[in-house]
């Protein structure tokens, strides 16, 4: 670790480092003057100290001007300039904007209240796969809540963020839970009531691509487990899974662009999609019958903070406390609202009516953990790329 890492800074520069410089520069300079100077008469030398001098000067504006103003907090002030109006980026997957819509707000309002500062979060919403990648390729992103723990760890391999975030946060780093579901037209006309149904003739089947979704990752997993957890093989969940792939003939690159799809332009018998996802379309007008099998994957959302991006920008202390806000009962009754599964138990006891009960309730974890997932499903040549090909 650099001696400078943690100390405050101006541009790129830490206030130790210009001091030894600026000493270095007047050493330099009153050598010269001694040297060169000492003779009254020798006027270009006197024009030469005045020139290093006036550059001198110049580059030191020049650095402040880059670097911006020093917080209080030991951190440079960030792309406002201002330690009193703060940015804060929040980088999450799509169907979140909703519940954050109502949080940042809130948030906000209590950060003021509190340290008497001016907080904006601005919040970027996509594919979390897609999302990640952004994140990993220069979005500097503050804080990270993505659809699935695999897309953190891609940002933990980046360098981004220090491995152990999952014990930073309570609840294992995870923010937001959800099931899988499966939405039909109205009146149901093809029947379609758990995940085999899906792989029936004539059934036309609306899900996002695994490859840039991480929602689509979960429905592809929920359909797999609903075989390998009740009894079934790996024979018997690829021919399932590749049957149902099969009825998918269009795969949107995230949730939101896959639900717009169902909903707003008449696609698809049946769409794969979160159970929040299908509440919330309810609370806009866009009621549709929907059923929650009853052997189910639990949708668990991770949060982290992107460490090297909060010490660059100096908002540690404020994007560690977004997150933990973020656990609080009034942040969770938001999620819960727009049909999130609570992680507070108060809260989740509180709406527990409003979200039906699931009789086989696996994990990732149940089917060897993201990173084996990963190396088994979603790697190129893996069991999705040889479903894709065979769809084709």
């Amino acid at each position: 670790m650099s001696k400078w890492q943690n100390t405050p800074k101006v541009g790129r520069y830490s206030i130790e480092q210009i001091v030894i410089y600026f000493v270095r520069a007047l050493q330099a300079v009153r050598q010269l003057w001694g040297r060169e100077v000492g003779n009254r008469s020798n006027f270009s030398s006197v024009k030469s100290f005045v020139f290093l001098f006036l550059i001198g000067t110049s580059l030191s504006i020049a650095i402040a001007s880059c670097g911006g103003k020093i917080s209080d907090s030991g951190g440079a002030a960030n792309a406002t300039g201002n330690k009193n109006n703060v940015q804060l980026t929040l980088v999450s997957y799509s169907v979140t904007k909703a519940a954050y819509d109502r949080i940042i707000p809130k948030f906000e309002a209590q950060w003021k209240k509190e340290h008497n500062q001016n907080v904006t979060v601005n919040g970027s919403y996509g594919a979390s796969g897609s999302q990640a990648t952004a994140v990993i390729n220069g979005l500097e992103a503050d804080v990270v809540h993505l659809s699935l723990a695999l897309d953190v760890d891609k940002i933990v391999k980046a360098g981004l963020i220090q491995p152990g975030w999952e014990t930073e946060a309570p609840s294992d780093g995870i923010v937001t839970k959800s099931v899988g579901v499966i939405a039909t037209r109205e009146g149901n006309p093809k029947n379609i009531k758990n995940w085999a149904d899906l792989a029936k003739n004539g059934i036309n089947v609306m899900t996002p691509d695994p490859k840039t979704s991480g929602g689509a990752r979960w429905n592809f997993l929920a359909i797999w487990g609903f075989v390998t957890r009740t009894g079934g093989d790996d024979n018997t969940a690829l021919d399932l899974t590749t049957k149902v792939y099969k009825n998918a003939p269009v795969l949107p690159a995230s949730a939101r662009a896959a639900s717009d799809l169902f909903f707003k332009q008449g696609k698809g018998d049946a769409l794969i999609t979160y159970e929040n996802e299908m509440i919330l379309s309810e609370q806009f007008g866009d009621k549709l019958p929907y059923t929650v099998p009853d052997v189910n994957i639990s949708i668990d959302n991770p949060i982290a903070v992107v460490d090297k991006n909060v010490d660059k920008h100096g908002t540690r202390e404020i994007a560690e406390a977004f997150v933990k806000f973020l656990y609080t009962p009034e942040a969770q009754r938001e999620f819960a609202a727009v049909g999130f599964r609570p992680v507070d138990p108060t809260v989740a006891k509180e709406v527990e009516k409003k979200f039906p009960q699931v009789q086989t309730l696996f994990t990732a974890k149940d089917l060897g953990g993201w990173g084996n997932i990963q190396n088994k499903f979603f790697d190129d040549g893996a069991i999705f790329d040889k479903i894709h090909t065979k769809k084709s």
